[in-house]
């Protein structure tokens, strides 16, 4: 494919998407199908005037993966409803930590046992496959800042969680296949990849979201003179909470999130002692809140939190049909196969559902919430993350080959399956809390 094609391709799908919004949020399935089935029909399996290697490309891809979750996971963190409480938050920490190392055992467990692989791959592949993907879950994840609806709000912070469960064990995995340093009987991934890592990125983001909100919350005043760019704002925000999670060997993906969280949290703190009330940030609330006939809605005072969304949100959707696209380009018909059928459907059926019943095991989580939540996880751009990052640091390339079939074919199901069963369910299962301001 020239470069004057590939423009036109890409010019077509914004276009495209661009101008019928409308339609596509009506349509029974979410717009990721339509790119991924596209990418499919011009790809190998269908037309094949388009490949996409990603073992060839793996550095490139990696870094666009990076990017797309981690604005991802920046507008997850500033829907977070305010402010935190403990127990809120208990089923999403549950599901982040518990639910997540169970799928990782289970799943390393089928590769070991039914698909022949070594025990680090087993574990890799693991990792690679159990976390829920923060970009392509946005039918079934928090709509706006301070979205209070439980069930939205425990799949939204799961997926914004969850990578801090998943990357020590790509760490360990990648350790047994003799591919990073773990230490005699694992101590040291224990306590740099597990303990060290994790505990620091929740410090660094947390610091950084507040001191960036107390910054410009002091900056505007209560007059609002101070004129601040809140998009480079938020933009700034990950970049530097990012790279000093980096440079301290912590986990970035959980740092931005709780930067996130913790610039909102910040934000509606400072509002509240300045004598503006929550409600005009749409703090804690099922659906915003619209002006009442009759009286106009007094302005809120812009936030960076706020602000930022709109953009973060574009360029979301970009990063979703570029990648998902690609997605499409990358799979041949031969990877569908028992192997990759049978994993997706282990996952799918089994350990994503049999995770999250035991995580919330106790917890006074209602079973249609546990049942939902049993269902959508959704696999996408951040278990693609995870192969490429695999494949940088050394991934063997016959084992890279069969993680490449093995999960893109999975993630390639779940885009499909719950893509179009989303919904459906959640229109007949879903209702949003009655009696919400």
């Amino acid at each position: 494919m020239t470069t004057a094609m590939w423009f036109l391709l890409i010019g077509f799908l914004m276009l495209s998407r661009g101008l019928a919004p409308s339609l596509l949020n009506h349509l029974p399935f979410t717009s990721a199908i339509v790119y991924f089935l596209v990418g499919l029909s011009l790809g190998p399996t269908g037309l094949n005037i388009f490949y996409f290697d990603p073992l060839e490309e793996s550095a490139a891809l990696e870094v666009l993966t990076e990017v797309a979750v981690l604005i991802s996971l920046f507008s997850a963190g500033v829907k977070m409803p305010v402010p935190f409480r403990l127990a809120r938050w208990q089923p999403p920490l549950r599901l982040a930590w518990i639910s997540m190392t169970l799928t990782v055992g289970m799943i390393a467990a089928f590769s070991y046992f039914v698909l022949g692989l070594p025990l680090g791959a087993g574990i890799l592949l693991g990792a690679i496959l159990a976390p829920t993907d923060p970009v392509l879950a946005t039918d079934v994840q928090s709509r706006h800042p301070g979205d209070n609806d439980q069930l939205r709000f425990t799949l939204t912070s799961e997926a914004g969680m969850n990578d801090g469960t998943a990357f020590p064990f790509v760490m360990l995995g990648l350790g047994l296949l003799g591919l990073h340093e773990i230490g005699d009987y694992g101590w040291k991934w224990i306590l740099v990849d597990v303990v060290w890592a994790t505990g620091a990125a929740i410090l660094i983001g947390v610091a950084g979201g507040s001191a960036v909100a107390r910054i410009t919350w002091k900056l505007r005043g209560k007059e609002q003179k101070y004129d601040i760019l809140d998009d480079l704002v938020g933009l700034g925000l990950i970049g530097i909470v990012y790279g000093l999670s980096v440079i301290l060997h912590a986990w970035g993906f959980l740092a931005v999130f709780f930067a996130a969280v913790a610039l909102r949290q910040t934000e509606l703190s400072l509002a509240r002692k300045g004598g503006i009330k929550p409600e005009l940030l749409n703090a804690d609330v099922a659906e915003p809140i619209e002006a009442s006939s009759g009286k106009p809605k007094p302005e809120p005072p812009p936030t960076v939190s706020n602000e930022a969304l709109v953009f973060k949100e574009h360029l979301e959707r970009l990063s979703e049909l570029m990648l998902v696209f690609l997605l499409g380009s990358m799979l041949f018909a031969e990877f569908w196969n028992w192997r990759s059928v049978g994993l997706a459907i282990f996952v799918f059926v089994i350990a994503r559902p049999l995770s999250v019943f035991i995580g919330l095991a106790g917890t006074t989580t209602s079973w249609r919430i546990r049942s939902i939540s049993g269902w959508f996880g959704v696999r996408g751009i951040g278990s693609l993350y995870y192969l490429m990052y695999a494949i940088q640091h050394g991934l063997p390339h016959d084992l890279a080959r069969d993680f490449i079939q093995l999960s893109l074919s999975v993630i390639a199901l779940s885009i499909l399956v719950h893509g179009t069963s989303v919904k459906p369910l959640l229109n007949r299962l879903w209702r949003p809390r009655q009696g919400a301001k």
